[in-house]
């Protein structure tokens, strides 16, 4: 059976306000650096040196360039970092994703940034980027303007094969949420209105024709990207409403020929529940069919302890880690890391979880945890939302 063993903490000498992105990077000098984006300001990117999983160690601490923005995600290839950068109100800058070298982690250097911004752009949320080739992100743009400002983050295809010059090849968004579009406007959710609007991005080199798309209200999307100026939509499962929405991570299975498919909770004690954890059969791309949830405990044992409980981000099997599609693993806020055997995927069973106390000074009392990544080594990284920083522990399978 799975187990999750506390091997260290780390607060982040004081910025334990993490985000949505981690990446590893194995160094020229044998080292093993873990990047991490923050969720907040004042602090751009942290860099932990992890070797040692008992024994982490800040390299170093970056600062942005101004506190109405933040730097939510990230990702890296080789030496190259490439981080997200999103302000806080449309029109400002920087908006859009700078590439760092950081061959010598203490001393990351600039390579470019790649300009988002516009008049209704914040630029960019969420990116995707492993196969050192092009960023798949989620984010706004000059020439964007939405019908409704919820709806700024569309799906955007970067080329950084120069990584000096990086260049857009391709973009969609769903129909109907752009101004100048031929079809009419989308419904809005009746109850909870959080946009139609790309998140996660993720195309895997294992199918490099595909990107699977959370798209918030609109749902779990796939789409052929073998064209990359003309993404197509092959499939799409529009669940929200009846759900409340904020359709967040999509990761195929693809030996299994299934999606997994996580929400996020964005309003505090539960008031958004349920925000879930999906087993989708994806036989058919363009029949998405949801077969089962992964167990969680009752709402009523959490909600009430403060800050978020429900679903977040999933463990994404990113190439170079730990790949699983007989276990997911995701964060659930409060509610901590859990994962649960899905090898008869009609009957998920949660068969490890880990919740830490809530961190001395964190406003909501509780835990939040945010993101989780495992490694090679099945070590298990994963961050606190609001002031509590890094824990690493050991998972077995």
């Amino acid at each position: 059976m799975p187990r999750m063993r506390l091997l260290a903490h780390h607060p982040l000498d004081g910025f334990g306000n993490c985000g949505e992105g981690m990446a590893i990077q194995l160094t020229r000098d044998r080292r093993r650096v873990l990047w991490i984006a923050h969720e907040s300001q004042p602090k751009n990117v942290t860099a932990v040196d992890v070797t040692n999983p008992k024994k982490p160690s800040v390299i170093v601490q970056t600062a942005l360039p101004h506190d109405k923005m933040r730097s939510n995600s990230l990702d890296l290839v080789g030496d190259l970092l490439v981080v997200a950068y999103q302000t806080r109100e449309p029109g400002m800058k920087p908006a859009g994703f700078e590439i760092f070298d950081v061959a010598d982690p203490a001393k990351p250097k600039s390579v470019v940034l790649f300009d988002a911004s516009g008049p209704a752009s914040r630029g960019v949320h969420h990116l995707w980027w492993v196969d050192g080739e092009y960023v798949h992100m989620a984010s706004g743009a000059a020439d964007f303007t939405p019908r409704n400002a919820r709806d700024d983050q569309c799906y955007r295809i970067v080329d950084v094969r120069q990584p000096s010059r990086p260049r857009e090849v391709g973009r969609w968004w769903l129909p109907g949420t752009r101004e100048g579009d031929a079809e009419p406007a989308l419904p809005r959710h009746p109850t909870f209105d959080t946009g139609y609007r790309a998140h996660n991005t993720n195309v895997y080199p294992r199918r490099p024709d595909r990107a699977y798309v959370g798209y918030i209200d609109g749902g779990a999307l796939v789409l052929d990207v073998a064209d990359k100026a003309h993404p197509r939509l092959l499939g799409r499962w529009d669940y929200q409403p009846p759900f409340p929405g904020f359709c967040h991570t999509v990761v195929p299975f693809f030996d299994k020929s299934l999606l997994v498919v996580s929400d996020e909770s964005v309003r505090e004690a539960a008031r958004d529940w349920p925000k879930l954890v999906w087993i989708v059969d994806a036989q058919r791309e363009d029949k998405l069919v949801p077969i089962s949830t992964c167990p969680l405990p009752p709402v009523k044992k959490f909600a009430g302890r403060g800050g978020r409980f429900g679903a977040h981000n999933l463990h994404e099997n990113r190439p170079g880690g730990w790949i699983s599609e007989d276990v997911v693993v995701g964060t659930f806020f409060n509610g901590g890391v859990r994962a649960f055997d899905v090898r008869d995927p009609f009957q998920p069973k949660e068969v490890a979880a880990f919740v830490p106390p809530g961190p001395r000074k964190s406003p909501t009392k509780a835990i939040q945890l945010n993101d989780v990544l495992i490694d090679e080594r099945s070590i298990l990284y994963t961050v606190d939302r609001i002031v509590g920083g890094l824990y690493i522990l050991d998972f077995r399978v």
